[in-house]
């Protein structure tokens, strides 16, 4: 299917016209909630966005369907995450790239040297860079520079919203270390389904632990859960959370390890990790599912 569709998509682009809809504006694709929720910040009303995934959607597994093609194809600019976090589409925007198309990955406006290790992706990164909000900050000013690029008589609009975004994400980063300061730090341990918040953790000081690790590709053993069980047992681990994007069979399972070894343990509430929430709610933008993060984990740890 996979090769099926890289030949569509490669057909289809090099007899497709770059085309915008009837209104004249840029037509933008993106993959995760997070940019599509950036770029819409940036873009506003002068751009048609259209994203891949939806609430609840993992990246680490999503693969372009057939009717994921013809937005690509019609797409100005694509906006991705990259650091193969997005894996299964990294072979499509190669693709798209050779046949003149732009996608933008936003992970290269990061040093690469203050990136997180990672054996689990190809690029030997961790790819959760928008639990760095001093890294969303260097997506949300590519975003706007590229729009700017592509659309020269609305950059002025493009810059407006960038200097007012930046500004909101300043207040979100006052506004969730005021929050965790009232945790203490022998608290600061963040138990969830996969480890995407080491970014998090390490900007806010949590000692973090993933049950399947970096990539939701891999799967957790017995092994893993006992090892686990016995460290939160250890450290007197008061809650472990759920991820809204993993299936929470895996927390249940060690929520039941450490309960038989005769440790209470309570699952202390789905976080956000790969996707946001629903359209229409606080955690369906970046900013609202920061906080709802951080308020449910420092409500659960005290």
């Amino acid at each position: 299917m996979k090769k099926i569709i890289i030949l569509l998509l490669v057909t289809v682009t090099f007899n497709c016209k770059d085309s915008k809809r009837d209104n004249g504006k840029l037509n933008i694709v993106t993959t995760t909630t997070m940019i599509s929720d950036l770029v819409q910040n940036i873009g506003g009303d002068n751009i048609n966005l259209e994203g891949l995934m939806g609430s609840g959607v993992d990246p680490h597994l999503y693969k372009a369907s057939e009717g994921d093609v013809t937005k690509l194809v019609n797409a100005d600019i694509i906006f991705y995450n990259g650091l193969h976090l997005e894996g299964k589409l990294v072979e499509v925007f190669e693709k798209m790239e050779s046949a003149h198309k732009t996608p933008v990955a936003l992970s290269d406006a990061i040093d690469k040297r203050t990136l997180i290790g990672s054996e689990y992706f190809a690029s030997n990164y961790d790819p959760h860079v928008w639990f760095n909000i001093a890294y969303f900050k260097l997506f949300a000013q590519k975003v706007a520079r590229v729009l700017s690029e592509k659309d020269p008589k609305n950059a002025n609009s493009y810059k407006q919203n960038e200097t007012k975004y930046l500004e909101q994400l300043d207040i979100l980063e006052t506004t969730i270390k005021a929050t965790i300061a009232t945790l203490p730090q022998e608290k600061r341990i963040l138990v969830t389904a996969h480890d995407a918040f080491s970014y998090f953790g390490k900007n806010y000081a949590f000692e973090v632990v993933g049950l399947q690790g970096l990539s939701t590709a891999t799967e957790a053993g017995v092994q893993d859960v006992q090892e686990l069980a016995a460290f939160i047992i250890e450290k007197e681990v008061k809650a472990v959370f759920i991820e809204s994007s993993v299936p929470k069979r895996t927390i249940e399972a060690l929520q039941a390890a450490v309960n038989s070894k005769g440790y209470a343990i309570e699952i202390g509430g789905t976080l956000y990790s790969d996707a946001l929430g629903n359209n229409g709610t606080p955690e369906g933008t970046y900013i609202g599912m920061f906080e709802y993060n951080v308020n449910t984990i420092v409500n659960a740890l005290k």
